[in-house]
């Protein structure tokens, strides 16, 4: 069986991007999706007409080169379409309590959308694969 996802919606805050003290480039956004609210069904409408819609939000990370390329060409409220796989985390906090965390590990990220500059034009868009694998 894959762990395949496939995301597509819009940039929640501006990337961050880090090193690692091994000297790996990190980088992660998050990305709200949305779909249709339903009962029985069928898509609920508001007051006016339009649908409800109930939004999701995903951790994104990115690591190297796919890192850096979202880094410096993404910010907030672009649009993009995220291929990767889910990973699951567990740590035990400070308290003794075990916690849990999932996130979305990016291997392909597409720029949907150009981001706003103060001339009006994005950068030249690229696609970028990852350029290595990183265990865990």
């Amino acid at each position: 069986m894959q762990n395949i996802v496939i995301l597509a919606g819009n940039i929640g805050q501006a990337p961050e991007a880090r090193v690692t003290q091994g000297g790996t480039k990190i980088t992660h956004f998050t990305l709200a999706t949305s779909r249709p609210r339903l009962s029985e069904g069928r898509p609920i409408r508001d007051e006016h007409g339009y649908r409800v819609m109930d939004t999701e939000w995903h951790r994104i990370t990115c690591f190297n080169g796919l890192g850096k390329s979202v880094a410096e060409n993404c910010e907030k409220g672009m649009k993009v379409l995220v291929q990767g796989r889910i990973h699951y985390t567990k740590w035990t906090d400070a308290a003794g309590v075990d916690c849990y965390g999932c996130e979305i590990i990016a291997e392909k990220v597409d720029f949907l959308s150009r981001p706003k500059t103060a001339e009006g034009e994005g950068p030249e868009l690229v696609d970028r694969d990852r350029d290595d694998e990183v265990g865990f």
